[in-house]
């Protein structure tokens, strides 16, 4: 028997820690009714939580009974509109399948299950392993894996623990290599959200960025601004998809190309002396090293590998550029494509930094934070090892820790890292190929820890399962995100825990206690955090509990002003177009375009997105959005169907080119995707048995994804170097 095997929340004893398998506790439409005629609802202000853009909301209800959830007015974040899964938060709290005991593994006549626990009895192995850890190995070797707002409690604990080894997976699977690239050019990343003045842009350029999909509330509302304003639209995308149904000019690049298309863009721009002279020579450094450089990489040189006509690509380079400095080039979200991604970033912010639209109205906004000051706590004891001392060695730009080096270390008898405590990210649907390696870890750490709503597939590898309450039913840290006007906005509890859920400071505070941490944890209840921090900033709970949000002057200015000098914060304190970050660390100064791998005969590249139904893999199991969105499809080109005998709305099974078979998945024949590649929505195909609603339900992309294209320089790993081809399933 394996020291710990994967154990799925199903017939086992652990189902019971779940709510149930029906949709009890939701309001049936005759009650609707009765609501709405009812007396006024009670308001409660909270940040909604079902994706990270964290929009300012209001929650409203009718005694206990959870009615509607609304866009706080004046929000910068949602403008008083939420997105469509923002008002499908209801479902996350009637999910009929969350998590509301703990969990522990045990052994019962050599089988292992979960058992439901007391809160005291679960907390309590926990610091029991803890302690050994610490005492056997030191307090640095334990690793938290995390994500989003209430991730904050948990960093803190981990900490104050002495370690530092915290990595939010969305670095290496999301933004890091455009933050990265981002910062070797400018000296700082890209904002979240994003700076884009979209809504005062006169050319909007997306390089594989699906606006409209993805559903990130304020870009979304910026760019129908955009769009409003006439603004010129280019869309780079190897799929027709809803922001490219919105330009101009969509340019159906061959998938891997990017790179290719960017640098003859500059080509034309610096051929054509499109840029601002004056601006590049008072604020850039290697302009003589880039046109060197690029001078090869004309249109004609791109067109073979791109397959984009060569006058597209002038044409479309001089459009940006006589829009400028009002031209925002967006930097995209999930990036990690490649393998060369940071170089694709890097390319992309030479654009923008030739356009000059740093800082610049219609450009990137320099965006501002509230002065918040943190609650005073004791110092933060210094970890013995550092996650730098595990990560610099394999990826030396890494800006933050990687999952994934994390996790190698987590492997084998004598692994660095003893004990992972993993809130909130669901890592098998998350991180392509970690299935393998969290069951290796798991055989030989000393403790796994999971945090979460609702059961998922990372559960399954846990000693130990908590259940956090969701968004609705706690208080988090005040948001404060940059914004063009600094702003503030409270979550508070609207609605009581569900079962025996508890709330994650709650959670944290307690762990903390029982190894020895109180000092770092001396509120009863984190209301008092907040309420303290307000009132060092003239406000208190009891005002953000009526207005949701609060707005503060800005500092700074929002624009630099035209013909300033801009002091940037990399080393020649200029924005670097030939990096010497890079060179000094053995990487390309220049981005440098490497042909993407070509698949076998009869496949075809998988390509992946989103869709405005679905965070990830984290809603297919909310009863409002699974009936908006109960499984995803696959987009196949009318060619490629006809060439397997495929028709429209049949089921067949993806087989990627290592043998690797998807669930069945529904067919969408379209030509709204190239012949060489399929799409289809990220986050379907969920193998948790205890999300009674999503299980089993369309095909998991991540699970087809074998052959990860790591970035040497940061670490990100690129997932689209994978081709699947097709067999015919049973409907």
């Amino acid at each position: 028997m394996q020291r710990r095997d994967f154990l799925k929340l199903s017939a086992t004893v652990g189902a019971s820690a779940l709510l149930g398998s029906t949709l009890a506790g939701c309001t049936e439409p005759a009650e609707w009714q009765k609501m709405m005629n009812a007396p006024p609802a009670t308001e409660t202000a909270t940040v909604c939580n079902i994706c990270f853009w964290s929009c300012a909301a209001r929650v409203h209800t009718q005694g206990s009974r959870l009615w509607k959830i609304t866009g706080q007015p004046g929000d910068p974040h949602s403008d008083g509109r939420l997105c469509t899964r923002g008002t499908g938060g209801v479902g996350a709290y009637y999910d009929p399948n969350r998590l509301v005991k703990p969990l522990l593994r045990v052994t019962r006549n050599g089988q292992q299950r979960f058992e439901v626990a007391s809160w005291d009895d679960a907390l309590g192995v926990i610091a029991e392993r803890l302690t050994k850890v610490a005492k056997n190995y030191g307090p640095d070797r334990l690793a938290s894996l995390v994500h989003g707002p209430g991730a904050a409690h948990f960093v803190h604990l981990s900490r104050a623990f002495g370690s530092d080894s915290i990595a939010e997976p969305a670095f290496a699977q999301c933004r890091g290599p455009r933050d990265t690239g981002f910062f070797l050019t400018f000296g700082e990343g890209i904002a979240s959200p994003e700076q884009t003045d979209m809504s005062n842009a006169r050319c909007v350029v997306l390089i594989g960025t699906h606006l409209g999909e993805n559903l990130h509330n304020s870009q979304v509302r910026t760019f129908a601004d955009a769009i409003r304003n006439n603004a010129t639209i280019i869309t780079v995308d190897p799929r027709f998809s809803v922001a490219a149904g919105k330009a101009q000019h969509w340019l159906p690049i061959k998938p891997g190309t990017d790179i290719a298309l960017l640098l003859a863009w500059i080509n034309v721009i610096l051929a054509e002396k499109l840029y601002d002279a004056d601006y590049v020579a008072r604020n850039t450094m290697g302009l003589p090293e880039l046109a060197a450089y690029v001078a090869p990489f004309t249109p004609e040189w791109a067109y073979p590998a791109t397959g984009l006509e060569p006058e597209a690509i002038r044409r479309t380079a001089r459009l940006m550029a006589a829009a400028a400095p009002a031209t925002v080039i967006h930097p995209g979200r999930h990036t990690v494509w490649w393998g060369d991604d940071t170089q694709r970033a890097r390319a992309m912010a030479i654009l923008a930094g030739l356009l000059g639209i740093w800082g610049s109205k219609g450009g990137y906004y320099l965006p501002e934070t509230a002065l918040l000051p943190d609650y005073p706590l004791p110092e933060y004891p210094v970890p013995k090892s550092s996650w730098r001392d595990v990560t610099l060695s394999k990826y030396p730009l890494a800006g933050a820790p990687v999952t994934n080096v994390i996790i190698d270390n987590a492997l084998g008898k004598d692994a660095h890292y003893r004990a992972l405590l993993i809130y909130d990210t669901n890592l098998p649907m998350t991180m392509p190929g970690i299935r393998e390696k969290l069951q290796t870890a798991s055989q030989s750490l000393d403790l796994i820890v999971a945090i979460d709503v609702q059961p998922s597939e990372v559960t399954g590898y846990a000693d130990v399962v908590l259940p956090e309450c969701s968004y609705l039913e706690r208080y988090d840290g005040l948001r404060n995100d940059p914004e063009i006007e600094p702003c503030i906005a409270l979550r508070s509890p609207a609605l009581p825990p569900r079962g025996q859920s508890k709330p994650g400071w709650w959670i944290a505070k307690e762990i903390g206690s029982r190894l020895g941490l109180a000092d770092y944890f001396p509120w009863t209840d984190y209301a008092e955090v907040v309420d303290w921090q307000l009132k060092q900033v003239g406000s208190s709970l009891a005002e953000l509990k009526t207005t949701g949000i609060k707005f503060f002057p800005r500092t700074t200015p929002l624009y630099y002003e035209k013909g300033e000098t801009i002091p940037f914060k990399t080393p020649s304190g200029k924005i670097e177009l030939y990096s010497t970050i890079l060179h000094d660390a053995g990487f390309d100064p220049l981005p440098r375009f490497t042909p993407p791998a070509v698949g076998k005969a009869g496949f075809f590249r998988l390509n992946y997105g989103r869709a405005p139904q679905h965070s990830f893999s984290r809603t297919q199991n909310n009863p409002v959005l699974f009936q908006l969105m109960p499984e995803n499809l696959v987009w196949i080109h009318p060619s490629v169907a006809r060439q397997f005998g495929i028709e429209n709305a049949s089921y067949v099974q993806l087989v990627n080119q290592d043998g690797v078979v998807s669930n069945k998945v529904r067919v969408r024949v379209t030509e709204r995707t190239r012949p060489d590649s399929v799409w289809l929505v990220h986050g379907f195909g969920h193998t948790a048995e205890g999300l009674k609603l999503a299980f089993g339900r369309g095909a998991d992309d991540s699970a087809l994804m074998t052959n990860i294209l790591f970035d040497p320089i940061m670490g990100g790993t690129g997932m689209r170097g994978n081709f699947v081809t097709f067999r015919k399933a049973v409907a």
